[in-house]
């Protein structure tokens, strides 16, 4: 620019002076390799049988660092839109997305995101998928709505042999978003719509019915809805397994878009939900005016026929958070390492080394336990030991680690200053998306009844913890003796305490089994006490630069 200063004779004299140099911040984050960079997913998938799958894991980490991330931030910024009816009148019900959200979805299930586990179900299968999902949270976590319903939904359709090509498509690598019937295409997408304006989590209180449409109940499984949803989830889907009130009680049925008959399906769009975060993905309000619909299971027995659909769902929230945890640590270490304060790198000065490391610790304590619950929800089928644990588990993981993810974000928004608030650096975007998981599938409250639920009517659940967590070496006898006594004696006005120990415990055991180099930190100042309430408050004679390096290379 020009500017005016006074001269020697007393006039002014114009001047070139520069006062836009950029300097002293750090280069782009990405294009980046998700795989590469992630020394603890690749233990991981290693450690708990998803091996077999390194290559394609690894081609999917380094497409979500590079093209995914690009595409997620336009497919945010412009958020679905609702078009109720087309322009002559005619009722559609039909959302928009920004082109962008429809390639991150095509990526997703071409690379098994959605459907791995059930196509190739071998040993390993749901520890594969479940990296794959972590990979995929990191980048564009909207779409995992869709992606973890559909996948949740498999096995639920399977126990309906008159709905095998669902689960079949369901499973199938193709990703086709028109708005067509089933028979037209080679894959779809599931939704789900459970609570309603009266009810929330107590689905039990649904007032949707359910009529028959046969007179032969017994052998009839077409049904027709009258109701509503309060939230429905990707209202775009072409299927939703909802929940109504039947003749036989609450029930579990798969809704299509579209009528067997090639007809429209008798539900409408009433809204889209105006959320605080997801932006990518829609959520809406609907109502069913004789909408077509299959039972599945039988009538009565709606929350059992979903209940492995449930846990599928809550190990996803698991990975999403440690997803979402993943990446705002990652990016908080590369602004640290490029940004100088105060004469030196911010990862230099001492405290920003506490933060970043007490976040690291955090971090991978996040994902093993998340990659640890995946294999025995591989294994559940198969081992009831495994079942058992999966079954408690996953509401542990889900509350203790979903319910960290938002301060863990803000705590790496801080890192970057001002500018971890402004949407390019990505951060905005995971701290809205943060607090999802502690909600979907089951808020914190919802799921310590539930896990005192498994501790007191299901011994096999109290035996795997007490398995799992006697055989890490190295989890002070302290500890395991105050959760014993704590577990005898239940009460849910502590169950969050409790649960938030036995989530520490697991954390810990998951360190310890993984030989982990944070095992020892995470043991000494998250069940010994050795930590404040605040992140950066770990003992001063930590590792710290083997926590950071070991988090991003």
């Amino acid at each position: 620019m020009s500017a005016f200063v006074p001269s020697a004779a007393g006039g002014l004299e114009s001047h070139r002076v520069e006062n836009h140099l950029v300097q002293n911040q750090p280069p782009e984050f990405a294009p980046r390799d998700l795989w590469n960079d992630d020394v603890v997913l690749r233990e991981s998938l290693a450690r708990e049988g998803g091996q077999a799958w390194t290559a394609q894991v690894s081609a999917y980490g380094a497409l979500a660092g590079d093209a995914l991330y690009a595409l997620g931030f336009d497919a945010h910024r412009d958020r679905p839109r609702l078009r109720s009816h087309d322009r002559f009148g005619h009722r559609i019900d039909v959302v928009e997305f920004h082109p962008n959200y429809h390639q991150v979805m095509r990526s997703a299930i071409e690379h098994g995101v959605a459907g791995l586990s059930w196509r190739e179900g071998r040993e390993g299968s749901h520890v594969a998928r479940a990296a794959l999902s972590y990979l995929h949270h990191q980048v564009e976590p909207g779409s995992s709505c869709p992606l973890t319903m559909t996948h949740a939904a498999v096995p639920v359709l399977r126990q309906a042999p008159a709905l095998a090509e669902w689960a079949d498509k369901a499973a199938a690598p193709h990703y086709d978003p028109r708005n067509v019937p089933i028979a037209d295409k080679r894959g779809v997408t599931l939704g789900m719509g459970m609570t309603e304006k009266q009810g929330g989590s107590d689905v039990r209180s649904n007032t949707t019915a359910a009529t028959p449409l046969s007179a032969d109940r017994q052998s009839g499984d077409e049904y027709s809805l009258v109701g509503h949803k309060w939230f429905f989830s990707a209202p775009m889907s072409d299927g939703f397994l909802v929940l109504a009130q039947a003749p036989g009680g609450l029930s579990c049925f798969l809704m299509p878009r579209w009528r067997p008959d090639g007809s429209r399906n008798a539900f409408r769009i009433m809204r889209l939900k105006d959320k605080l975060g997801d932006w990518s993905n829609a959520s809406s309000e609907v109502e069913f005016d004789g909408a077509w619909a299959h039972r599945v299971g039988e009538e009565g027995r709606g929350v059992p026929t979903i209940i492995q659909m449930v846990m599928l769902t809550r190990l996803d929230c698991m990975l999403g958070s440690s997803a979402e945890m993943r990446m705002a640590l990652a990016q908080a270490i590369h602004h640290a390492r490029h940004r100088s304060t105060f004469g030196k790198r911010l990862v230099e000065h001492a405290l920003m080394r506490n933060v970043l490391a007490d976040l690291a610790i955090a971090s991978e304590a996040a994902l093993v336990l998340s990659m640890r619950v995946a294999r025995a929800v591989d294994a559940a089928d198969r081992d009831a030991g495994e079942a058992a644990f999966a079954r408690v588990a996953t509401a542990i993981g889900k509350y203790w680690i979903c319910k960290r993810a938002p301060a863990f974000v803000n705590e790496a928004q801080e890192c970057l200053g001002g500018a971890g608030y402004v949407e390019e650096s990505m951060l905005p975007r995971l701290y809205r998306q943060a607090p999802l998981n502690s909600i979907w599938e089951g808020s914190g409250n919802i799921q310590c009844l539930d896990v005192l639920r498994a501790l007191a009517r299901e011994p096999e659940c109290v035996a795997a913890l007490q398995q799992e967590l006697s055989e890490a070496d190295g989890i002070p006898e302290t500890f395991i003796a105050g959760l014993a006594d704590a577990m005898s004696r239940i009460e849910e006005g502590g169950a969050r305490l409790l649960v938030e120990r036995l989530a520490l415990g697991l954390q810990a055991a998951a360190l310890l089994r993984a030989d982990s180099p944070l095992a020892e930190a995470f043991v000494r100042s998250r069940l010994q006490g050795r930590h404040g309430l605040a992140f950066g408050t770990l003992p001063g004679d930590i590792d710290f630069q083997t926590a950071i390096a070991r988090t991003l290379p």
